[in-house]
């Protein structure tokens, strides 16, 4: 211990005990648990402090275990996993509600509960079982083609879901929200399609053009919304929301001209795209997943690099949390609107491409489906993280691959797979009830003082909500 540790700082002040050095630093190790706490409850990824918080600082005591655990109980991911657990749950029960043979036994429910009770548990956890063997593997195919069919169904599916929703989850950490994929997803799609019939090119050259033609449609309807925003200071919803009309209008105008319609058919579908401009199977020609979902992975990979290891990135997330501070630090906010449009474009550029070079392999008005929609709850599922939006990618496209397949064996709609999306996305946007559910600690309620005593911290702005 450094003796010169209890002397006061400053002798000159007035007004009960003088603070020592030893002072200080406990405040500023206070200081520090509350820009932790603040960086773990905002959703995001910031920047670790300027003085690294040590262990003994933070009085955890011998063992890591305990911040550990700790982090686990108060962190996002867990209120999101058990978001989707209790959807499901919810989604169980509403499937033994509607059950006919449920409610047969309802009938005479005092006299023999336990029929109701076997009853709605065959219901539910047989819908359940189709969904799982439809989306992930197929425990009762004769060949293992057969079996492991579902999942490349899943990954296919998946494949759009995941660049639209990175394009979604990188404008959210931007402070942008960009509910326009559906429209940059269907111009992606249309620029796209046109060089992917028009032009006959070599193998390899021929792809390539598509998928930079794609993302430069995307980046081009995404960029103009940056562009009207940092220069007139529109607002971002409204934009994209209009802005999805006039793209799919304009999508179906264009087929119903002589460049994009089909010879010799009055249907607004456009030519089938060369063969060198659509992506190859990825696991041959039994399945349908296609390169286009290493493409999605390559994405993953790329936006998280963007984030987390490169200027602009850090720029972005520095706009996203406060613009007046970012202007006063030196960035350039308006830049960085449309940057950030522009690169969310981009990516929704890649779901079209994936859609009409990879599914469809034709330009039609409905390419889109609904992925642009779906994309901002997969963002919201992912907490606008590249990995965590990966994952919820994948878990929406197995919503939607195992839903017909569950409602084919069970008879189950596949309505309640879209209730248990918006069930998703209920408890995702209240994470208090989640936790209120499952008894978990709030987020930086206490936390281990020195000498093992609790600390309490100080409520802060970016403790008050989600990120997005």
């Amino acid at each position: 211990m450094n003796p010169q540790d209890d002397r006061p700082v400053n002798p000159a002040t007035g007004g009960g005990a003088h603070p020592t050095r030893r002072d200080a630093k406990d405040a500023a190790r206070q200081d520090e648990i509350r820009l932790e706490t603040a960086a773990e409850t905002a959703g995001g990824e910031v920047p670790p402090p300027a003085v690294p918080a040590t262990t003994a600082g933070l009085g955890v005591g011998p063992g890591a275990e305990a911040p550990l655990m700790q982090r686990i109980m108060t962190g996002n991911a867990l209120v999101a996993f058990l978001s989707v657990v209790l959807s499901l749950i919810l989604g169980g029960l509403l499937i033994a509600v509607t059950d006919q043979e449920v409610a047969s036994a309802s009938s005479y429910f005092f006299s023999r509960p336990q029929d109701t009770i076997a009853a709605a548990w065959t219901a539910a956890s047989s819908a359940y079982i189709a969904l799982f063997q439809g989306s992930v593997f197929n425990f009762e195919g004769d060949t293992f083609t057969r079996m492991i069919y579902p999942l490349t169904q899943t990954l296919t599916v998946a494949t759009p879901l995941i660049c639209a929703g990175l394009g979604v989850a990188l404008a959210f950490r931007a402070g942008l929200f960009n509910i326009g994929a559906q429209g940059q997803i269907l111009i992606g799609a249309t620029f796209a399609g046109w060089v992917g019939f028009t032009l006959h090119l070599p193998v390899g050259i021929h792809l390539l053009l598509v998928i930079l033609a794609g993302m430069v449609g995307g980046a081009l309807w995404g960029g103009l919304v940056g562009l009207l925003k940092a220069r007139t200071g529109a607002h971002e919803v409204i934009l994209t929301i209009m802005f999805n009309y006039i793209a799919t209008n304009l999508v179906l105008y264009f087929l119903s001209t002589p460049a994009f319609q089909r010879p010799g058919s009055t249907n607004p579908i456009s030519p089938q795209l060369d063969a060198t401009a659509v992506y190859p199977p990825l696991l041959g020609a039994s399945f349908r997943l296609h390169w286009g979902f290493v493409v999605a992975v390559l994405a993953t990979v790329f936006v998280w690099w963007l984030l987390n290891r490169s200027t602009v990135g850090f720029e972005l997330r520095a706009v996203g949390a406060n613009p007046s501070a970012a202007r006063t630090a030196g960035v350039n906010v308006s830049k960085g609107y449309i940057l950030a449009m522009a690169i969310a474009g981009a990516l929704a550029g890649l779901a079209g491409v994936a859609q009409v070079s990879g599914t469809e392999k034709v330009l039609t008005s409905g390419v889109a489906a609904s992925f642009g929609f779906d994309a901002i709850t997969v963002a919201l599922l992912g907490r606008s993280s590249p990995w965590g939006t990966f994952a919820a990618g994948i878990l929406f496209g197995a919503f939607r691959a195992g839903g017909v397949a569950m409602q084919a064996s069970t008879g189950t709609s596949i309505d309640i797979v879209l209730v248990v999306q918006s069930l998703i996305v209920l408890f995702i946007a209240a994470p208090p009830l989640v936790r209120a559910l499952f008894r978990l600690p709030a987020p930086g309620a206490t936390r281990a003082g020195k000498g093992g005593s609790s600390t309490s911290t100080t409520p802060t702005p970016a403790s008050t909500g989600a990120a997005a």
